[in-house]
């Protein structure tokens, strides 16, 4: 029903375009020497304790993850079928979105290519996080926008309800994408005020939400703690013109003219003035974002969907002239092979032996978007490497330990990675799951351990003398190619904790 309005060519081009983009991911995920993300440590963690809420993100992503495990099992190209799939979906949706607003063959064609081309869309969906799911989610309220405003059919209103409603049980940021549909039909189409639509879409989307709310009033507000801590933090360095410059390197510089042309058209051009509205929705969450300093250029990357869109057709119907019909064969030539030299930055597929002299090459600095100190490697290839080595190292010094001191020792860290990095890889070296006091590892407690022994890994030895009887310094966990704060790792041995478990675990709170 959606495609039959596509012509034959147009089919093939957003199936092979969709169908490429999941196979890329796929192929990758089965042959890359990289290991887990840090991140997705922790979320199948989370998927180990389902909850409607964590400090660091609404519950949706973990739910649809756990459902995933349970599908695919737990090997690295497992967990990343889910984004891949996701990111299928958000190429097909953007073909849609282009047909939907009057887009042919060329339009497609150019548009879904952006969207595969762009460094930030083809990097979250290399790794199971929320973010993938939340650039789909943005172009399917894009869709329904469209639809909205194409057909007036209140049942998508309904439709778009649910969507923002999912939207937001997997990234608060949502709620900018519901300002600027608000922003936009204040300023387009003030009439769907007088109907109960909107405010029933509205009313769905917040009642969707509601189990997050109260799962944070009943945490103390965490999330907003969370959120708070990191933009006092690690983000407290950001810039606006970092935001501003974010967006012409993570979607890729090549694809600027096409995304100015598109916000452009969406205000100027007549025939896509019609749905200026959705140019509304994304200038309207940009400043938002960039009004908040902190922000990272990322938050802002689901929006580009339908810049692209508009771009494509502002392409198709102004690139017909004999002087100027080249470019059609030229632009989508020199998208492809910037993509082609930037993939090795954004996805694991060099070893990475040779990504290290490819990117001194070409002269292509390690980098953060968190200020944290790097070696050989940027910050998001950095955090694949390092975690199995520490499970094996800590197994080693458990092994150590007396049956009866293995019986009642907690493996503990200040660190969500390390602590999932125990719980993932440590079963197959027969370690006990681990306590933590970062983020939601905090809030799962410190179980019944009484503190008589404790394997703790990181610190140094002064850090934990004044909290235990006895203090030994028992291993150190190395690791090549990971972040620097990640290697050389002290793994200490401590005994008699000094006061109860009870007393302390409230003030070891660590929300970043």
């Amino acid at each position: 029903m959606i495609l039959s309005s596509f012509t034959k060519n147009e089919k093939i081009t957003l199936a092979a375009f969709a169908g490429g983009a999941f196979l890329l991911h796929c192929i990758i995920n089965l042959t890359s020497a990289y290991g887990f993300f840090r991140d997705e440590l922790y979320y199948i963690a989370c998927s180990e304790h389902l909850a409607w809420g964590y400090v660091d993100q609404p519950p949706f992503s973990i739910f649809l993850l756990k459902l995933s495990r349970w599908i695919f099992g737990d090997s690295l190209a497992a967990i990343r079928f889910v984004p891949a799939l996701v990111h299928a979906g958000t190429v097909f949706v953007t073909g849609i979105i282009i047909k939907e607003m009057n887009g042919k063959w060329f339009a497609i064609f150019i548009g879904c290519l952006a969207v595969v081309v762009s460094p930030i869309h083809q990097g979250m969906a290399s790794i199971y996080s929320m973010n993938s799911i939340d650039i789909l989610i943005w172009a399917l309220s894009f869709y329904l926008m469209l639809k909205i405003i194409n057909t007036e059919h209140q049942s998508y209103w309904i439709a778009l309800g649910i969507v923002l409603g999912i939207g937001l049980l997997n990234k608060i940021s949502v709620l900018f994408l519901g300002a600027g549909i608000f922003t936009g039909i204040l300023f387009t189409s003030r009439q769907w005020l007088t109907t109960r639509w909107p405010y029933l879409s509205g009313l769905l989307a917040l009642l969707l939400f509601l189990p997050y709310v109260i799962w944070n009033m009943n945490h103390d507000l965490a999330h907003l703690e969370f959120i708070r801590n990191a933009s006092e933090g690690k983000y407290a360095s950001r810039s606006y013109a970092d935001f501003i410059v974010d967006q012409v390197l993570q979607l890729n510089p090549i694809t600027l003219p096409l995304w100015i042309c598109g916000l452009l058209a969406l205000f100027l051009y007549t025939p896509l003035k019609k749905f200026r509205l959705l140019g509304w929705m994304y200038l309207t969450a940009f400043l938002i974002l960039l009004i908040n300093r902190t922000s990272k250029g990322e938050y802002i990357a689901p929006a580009y969907v339908i810049l692209f869109s508009a771009g494509g057709i502002f392409l198709e119907q102004k690139l017909n002239g004999r002087f100027l019909y080249w470019v059609r064969y030229a632009y989508p030539f020199v998208l492809v092979i910037s993509f082609i030299g930037l993939m090795p930055l954004i996805m694991p597929v060099l070893p990475v032996e040779r990504y290290i002299a490819y990117a001194k090459e070409i002269g292509m600095e390690p980098s953060s978007s968190e200020n944290k100190q790097l070696a050989e490697l940027p910050q998001h290839y950095a955090d694949m490497f390092g975690w199995e080595e520490k499970a094996r190292d800590v197994a080693t010094v458990f092994e150590t330990l007396s049956p009866e001191d293995q019986m009642k020792c907690a493996i503990v860290s200040s660190n969500y990675g390390r602590c999932g990095a125990i719980d993932f890889f440590g079963e197959r070296y027969g370690l006990p799951k681990s306590i933590g006091t970062h983020n939601n590892y905090w809030i799962w407690g410190p179980g019944d351990y009484t503190g008589e022994v404790l394997l703790i890994l990181g610190g140094e030895k002064s850090d934990h003398e004044n909290d235990f009887n006895s203090v030994e310094l028992a291993g150190v966990s190395s690791c090549q190619y990971c972040m620097p704060y990640e290697n050389n790792v002290n793994i200490f041995i401590c005994r008699g904790l000094k006061y109860p478990v009870k007393d302390i675990w409230p003030h070891e709170k660590h929300y970043d």
